[in-house]
């Protein structure tokens, strides 16, 4: 062995690996600058909530786009719609490193950390449904037209109540995007009538049994009330349960939001008058487009809203279409 000609042999791998080492600054398996390899075909959906027909329609349109582009997506979502359940969920993502996260977040503030983690790791991220306040993070949002839908919400309600008497909104939980926007489309639309009394918004914290006291509330506040809109599932499932155990069931009108099986059940048995339908796969799908769009350095687009249909038991035969999934 020519032990000064090894050692010089040694010495150049070395000097090698140490500038291939500065070069990329990153972590083993990353291409230089935190970007994801070139073929990295894993995406992830994070939905709001584990079960909810509206998410697992999402996820359904999503996995139907996914494998059409020639990706491979996995899912991942909390067992209630909490930040705090949330957050584990995308560091653990974060750790497995797809190439791109579309993700509904839970809080539009509280997420910002985390999903900010996801894009300085070289991740492409797509918001669908949920956005946060900041719109610098994710490459696009993905969403219904939720004023527009509050705003139809507002003009239904008005309709099925003559035009008159007091009305109210329960909400979920303050700082929900989706939610909020609806109940500022509902008060922008439902001024322009005169002779209804618009009562404001309450929260039901998404708890059912919230949203049914404070149904049983206002009826005792206010006699002439007569209209509720319940922004969400969980809080037009808790109104429909006050009005029920108030004996007010379709004597109040009730407008709900989203369209799964178990609510449209609600609207043939007339706990509800109307339903205010989203197209939950259309997200999911356009969402996977858009993080394709991005990770193959296409033009992706900012902010996509898809429109919403309100449903009533005399047209709903006709637009079956717009119910949602409870499975694939």
């Amino acid at each position: 062995m020519n032990a000064p000609r090894t050692a010089l042999k040694m010495g150049a791998a070395l000097a090698a690996v140490l500038a291939l080492a500065a070069c990329g600054g990153g972590k083993i398996g990353e291409t230089p600058g935190g970007q994801q390899p070139a073929n990295n075909k894993k995406l992830a959906l994070l939905p709001g909530l584990k079960g909810e027909p509206f998410y697992i329609s999402m996820e359904c349109g999503a996995k139907e786009e996914a494998g059409k582009l020639g990706y491979e997506l996995s899912v991942q979502a909390p067992e209630s719609f909490e930040a705090a359940l949330q957050v584990p969920i995308v560091n653990s993502v974060l750790a497995a490193k797809p190439s791109g996260v579309l993700i509904a977040p839970t809080d539009d503030t509280a997420l910002g950390t985390p999903m900010k983690q996801l894009t300085s790791a070289g991740i492409k991220v797509v918001e669908v449904d949920t956005k946060l306040k900041d719109r610098s993070i994710a490459a696009a949002a993905v969403s219904s037209n939720n004023k527009q839908g509050g705003q139809l919400a507002a003009q239904t309600l008005a309709k099925l109540v003559g035009e008159k008497g007091s009305v109210l909104v329960i909400n979920t939980k303050a700082g929900t995007s989706t939610t909020d926007a609806r109940a500022a489309g509902f008060e922008e639309e439902i001024k322009k009538y005169p002779n209804i009394k618009y009562l404001g918004q309450k929260y039901s914290d998404n708890q059912p049994s919230q949203a049914a006291n404070i149904v049983s509330a206002q009826l005792a506040a206010t006699p002439d009330l007569a209209g509720v809109f319940a922004t969400n599932l969980n809080s037009g499932e808790g109104a429909a349960a006050g009005l029920r155990n108030a004996n007010k069931r379709g004597e109040v009108k009730l407008i709900g939001f989203d369209a799964s099986p178990k609510q449209v059940d609600g609207l043939r048995n007339g706990d509800v008058q109307a339903l205010i339908a989203q197209d939950p796969a259309g997200i999911g799908r356009q969402g996977v487009q858009q993080v394709v769009n991005a990770l193959e350095g296409k033009p992706t687009q900012k902010e996509i809203e898809t429109n919403l249909i309100a449903l009533t038991k005399d047209d709903l035969d006709s637009k079956q279409q717009y119910i949602y999934k409870t499975a694939c």
